[in-house]
């Protein structure tokens, strides 16, 4: 397929009040599924449209991120094509028989569009892969084993995901490092494991993706026992559920989608960000659009803003804001937001 033939009809054209009311008026279900795979894709570009053109014609919703290292896709799929779907995607070579996880929580409102883009890499790492052995990743393990491992005296449990992510929810004993991104994450947690090479890790994320990466990164820096939850959050809640094993996640696993969080267990784990009473749901700030912790009080009282500026800022025009550097709001909550003390009471 020429990846420039049909580029006039490959993107999203409509709204975000368009889209909620094209997705509210739907009357059939949606699944939310994710999956990913680490193979030589040799154009991106070419599969990017392939993909596009057919997950449009089945109605699929979603964000997926094409590389020359593979495919990393967060899904909504009407459940009348999701058979369809599934033929097609495994039809194609690359992703012949790619594990699916489908979602714990799911009102099939997770995503609003389609969109798929090529990127460098399929999880933003800043890693040089020619220096070190990608493949050369962790033991996997699936929930029985790794609820056994969990119980060993000297085991090290890393989360490899953001600090917002834990910050609602994380497994029993786990270290959980401070970082915005998982660039960011990678030199931490090298040096939080510093003289436990010997030690067994164990590394968990939502779906699998991340871990894979890490688990190689720390292989090639000297640690000899590294294990890797299999299908990540998502499926150990499955596996959890359907053997009847013991859950030993606490709180809600943060999810990239509309829902941002999905309820593993029933422990609130976490606290509002602006009166600090129990609650562990992320919202974005209806004015600058930072995510945070906001219980319903402050919602209502807020009017779902971050702070009292950008609550004023959400009534005043374009030119207003502009006038009060109302755009410098969101830096400055960036900053407290990573577990500082609430520094707006207004």
């Amino acid at each position: 397929m020429d990846p420039n033939a049909y580029k006039s009809g490959l993107v999203n054209k409509l709204g975000r009040r368009e889209l909620q009311k094209k997705l509210d008026a739907e009357t059939f279900k949606r699944i939310t599924i994710s999956f990913y795979r680490y193979v030589r894709i040799e154009e991106p570009s070419v599969m990017r449209d392939r993909l596009f053109l057919q997950w449009t014609n089945h109605n699929c919703l979603g964000r997926i991120y094409l590389a020359k290292e593979g495919i990393n896709a967060q899904m909504s799929v009407p459940e009348h094509n999701y058979e369809a779907f599934l033929a097609e995607l495994y039809a194609i070579p690359e992703f012949k028989d790619v594990p699916i996880k489908v979602a714990v929580e799911d009102d099939g409102k997770s995503f609003l569009k389609l969109t798929v883009k090529v990127r460098h890499k399929i999880v933003a790492d800043g890693l040089d892969d020619g220096a070190f052995d990608p493949g050369n990743v962790g033991n996997h393990l699936n929930a029985e084993q790794w609820n056994a491992l969990l119980d060993a005296d000297d085991v090290v449990v890393v989360d490899m995901r953001n600090h917002y992510e834990s910050e609602v929810g994380h497994f029993e004993k786990a270290i959980c490092p401070e970082a915005e991104t998982f660039r960011e994450e990678l030199p931490e947690v090298l040096d939080m494991l510093e003289g436990k090479e010997d030690k067994p890790i164990m590394l968990y994320c939502t779906g699998g993706i991340r871990c894979e990466k890490a688990s190689a990164w720390l292989r090639h820096h000297g640690f000899q026992n590294v294990n890797q939850l299999h299908g990540g959050i998502i499926d150990y809640h499955r596996q959890v559920a359907s053997h009847g094993l013991r859950n030993r996640f606490r709180g809600k696993n943060f999810v990239f989608d509309e829902r941002l969080g999905e309820r593993i267990s029933d422990d609130v784990i976490s606290e509002c960000h602006q009166c600090g009473a129990t609650c562990d749901t992320h919202v974005n700030c209806a004015n600058c659009n930072i995510l945070f912790i906001q219980c319903p009080s402050c919602a209502e009282k807020r009017e779902t803003c971050c702070s009292s500026e950008c609550q004023k800022a959400l009534h005043m025009t374009d030119e207003e804001k502009k006038a009060h550097q109302i755009t410098k709001t969101r830096h400055a909550f960036k900053r407290w937001r990573k577990g500082m003390t609430v520094v707006d009471n207004g």
